[in-house]
């Protein structure tokens, strides 16, 4: 697929289509990929996006304990 690079005030960009970006859902950025002869763009995801909410159901089912003691009794902090 070829696309158009157009003028944006001094500076230069590519147009995305509405069916590009609904099927990478690309929403206000993408990643910008340097390769060798390459230029890939990415979308950009959220990774922690929905932790609030699984965090909420890990701590309503008693998930949410720690697994080893955050301090132990050998351990001087003077």
């Amino acid at each position: 697929m070829q696309a158009k690079i157009i003028r944006i005030g001094n500076s230069k960009g590519l147009r995305l289509s509405k069916t590009i970006l609904d099927k990478y859902e690309i929403k206000d950025k993408v990643e910008l990929v340097l390769e060798e002869d390459y230029l890939i763009l990415k979308a950009v995801s959220n990774p922690r996006e929905g932790w609030e909410q699984k965090f909420k159901k890990m701590h309503e089912l008693g998930h949410d304990s720690l697994l080893i003691d955050d301090v132990f009794d050998d351990e001087h902090f003077e």
